[in-house]
């Protein structure tokens, strides 16, 4: 069933409310719940929206008659000043590239930002003139990162708040296939979440703390260090790790911690397959391939193997990287069509942007598809109150999408958004700067109206 987004504050705003006016930008697949969740906003506030996007007519759609809908584009400093200036809030989903071209504009123009995109440097470094000015520049406010911290800070606030000592903590989250919809997909894997995003993942050094040690992963082996999380009712996941997991020691308050583990979830099998490209240096974004226009997918696989007029692409990759010619993981390459005829259909590109062409042929969501997001903490404590018995609390969430519009990632990403960006604008958050949801005030409303939606963890307890 489609999702119906009601009006669940409780009390009623005075008649003296002032209107107000969001700015939107970005009306891609992912912001589709978001738009829903605004637009009932202004039913209930008579609140008004404006979404931008480099498609009108897709800005004009999502908006529904209720809100306008206009041609956009950041890089258009005219633009960008004139839509900032009629908005009291404005909401980034463009890609993170270019939100520091928004948040400067809004720090110039005395405006709330909400975003889903890490904070980088740069947007930290806006954290004192945005406070002086009394504005919220909330970042890390969607699914990973966003729930994931809000759930996760809930947890270890009440552990703490029991006089307990926290020594570990691993989380993983994946945006993966509905059950049904996995049937006849080997890789039981389809893009959810910007198809870009997934062909770079993992790319650089991972970097977490196990048992006390620091522990540190080269690109090139990532995918080959995997472990197996099962959760009832769904079966077995394969987690892998994220980048850095150690700039959360300071985040969540971590210093001195014995482990601490961030990672992906695929379903296993995956990452084996996947390593495939990465051993091959199809992920590498670093310069042009010659010649694209008239490749195709066979040859693009052909072009980092060594000649041998007599061998075919199939039997050269399998002698390079100790394949099964009949295998679990070549099987998986045939599904894609890596071996195919086909031309890639770009003019130019990276390896990275090439093999994400070719993967969206068949990993982009058919219209009877659904997907479902995953999430598990697990918390590590020694209970003072009984003889520091070392507890375990797991936490699960799983979220189902409703089709290939309202997907389970739109509404992990789209609902904590318009959720803060509410709360905000009826003046419910007092901490100002530039913010991410890891206190009290934000996560505290925004999780409770969340489970409103069916976002409930499922936490159990595990003793040693």
């Amino acid at each position: 069933m489609r999702t119906i987004f009601i009006d669940r504050t409780l009390s009623q705003q005075p008649e003296n409310f002032l209107m107000k006016h969001i700015l939107l930008l970005g009306a891609g697949q992912s912001a589709s719940t978001l738009i829903e969740y605004l637009l009932n906003l202004l039913d209930t506030k008579g609140w008004k929206l404006s979404i931008g996007d480099v498609d009108e007519a897709l800005a004009q759609e999502k908006g529904k008659g209720k809100a306008r809908g206009l041609a956009f584009n950041v890089t258009d400093q005219g633009q960008l000043t004139n839509e900032v200036k009629n908005a009291d809030l404005v909401i980034s989903m463009l890609p993170a590239r270019f939100h520091m071209l928004v948040a400067n504009e809004c720090l110039k123009q005395s405006k709330h930002l909400v975003t889903a995109s890490y904070v980088n440097d740069e947007m930290r470094a806006l954290h004192v003139e945005a406070e002086q000015k009394g504005l919220v520049f909330l970042n890390e406010c969607g699914l990973d990162p966003g729930i994931d911290h809000m759930s996760a800070m809930k947890v270890i606030d009440k552990i703490r708040g029991e006089g307990n000592e926290l020594i570990g903590f691993e989380s993983f989250t994946g945006g993966l296939l509905a059950l049904e919809s996995e049937a006849d997909n080997p890789w039981k894997y389809k893009f959810t979440w910007n198809p870009r995003n997934v062909v770079l993942a993992g790319q650089g050094v991972v970097k977490f703390i196990q048992e006390g040690t620091y522990k540190f992963i080269p690109y090139h082996r990532l995918f080959r260090r995997t472990e197996i999380v099962h959760i009832p009712k769904y079966g077995e996941f394969e987690g892998y790790a994220n980048r850095d997991s150690l700039k959360y020691l300071d985040v969540y308050n971590l210093r001195g911690i014995r482990t601490l583990y961030r990672g992906t979830f695929r379903r296993p099998g995956y990452s084996k397959a996947w390593n495939v490209f990465v051993q091959l240096g199809a992920t590498d974004d670093t310069y042009k391939m010659e010649g694209v226009e008239t490749m195709t997918h066979r040859g693009f696989i052909n072009s980092f193997l060594s000649y041998n007029p007599h061998d075919s692409v199939e039997l050269k990759l399998a002698h390079y990287l100790n394949l099964e010619m009949e295998g679990e993981i070549m099987y998986k390459l045939k599904w894609l069509g890596v071996f195919s005829n086909e031309l890639v259909g770009l003019k130019e590109g990276t390896p990275a942007q090439i093999l994400e062409t070719i993967l969206r042929k068949k990993w982009t969501l058919n219209k009877e598809d659904r997907d479902m997001i995953v999430m598990w903490h697990k918390f590590t404590y020694l209970d003072k109150a009984n003889e520091n018995k070392e507890t375990e609390i797991h936490s699960t969430l799983v979220t189902m999408g409703e089709d290939r519009v309202h997907t389970a990632m739109s509404k992990s990403v789209g609902l904590p958004l318009g959720i803060a960006a509410r709360l905000i604008l009826e003046d419910k958050i007092q901490s100002r700067g530039v913010l991410i949801p890891i206190i009290k005030e934000l996560y505290e409303p925004i999780m409770e109206e969340l489970e409103t939606y069916g976002f409930d963890f499922n936490e159990s307890c595990v003793f040693d």
